[in-house]
């Protein structure tokens, strides 16, 4: 429970103690719920701005010709994607060849790609979003 509701929540508990008259009461709490509702929208423009704000900025980046400042993105997926290929095609194989070839007995060091794994799902996802957006005709730009 977040504290602005904590806060309404004793308001309530204030308005039904203070105003002993129903329809008095209703009123009081009908208040009580628009400044509880303007407090929600408020909040939500805020978010929605703010994610607005961060779309022009990408739009910004991607319009770049530096490859610091829009290749960020095309970066990420390559990384994503070799240490994909790495951990399930690349170091399966040899640790195969390793040991029924050369009869290496040692062990192989455990690579954790979780979070390779879902920058490159989420990276994917991206991808399928845009590829349903031309499919559908939508103008991106």
């Amino acid at each position: 429970m977040d504290p602005l509701s904590a806060l309404f929540d004793l308001g309530k508990t204030a308005i039904e103690k203070i105003w002993p008259d129903p329809s008095k009461r209703a009123e009081e709490l009908f208040r009580l719920e628009q400044l509880k509702q303007q407090g929600d929208l408020a909040l939500m423009k805020a978010q929605v701005d703010l994610l607005l704000g961060q779309i022009e900025v990408n739009k910004i980046e991607a319009q770049s010709s530096s490859l610091f400042v829009s290749g960020w993105r095309p970066w990420a997926g390559w990384v994503g994607g070799v240490a994909f290929a790495y951990a399930s095609i690349v170091e399966p194989i040899a640790r195969f060849v390793a040991k029924v070839v050369y009869d290496y007995q040692g062990n192989f060091p455990e690579i954790n790609t979780e979070l390779t794994i879902q920058v490159l799902l989420g990276m994917l996802g991206l991808g399928l979003m845009r590829s349903f957006d031309k499919k559908q005709g939508t103008d991106t730009k």
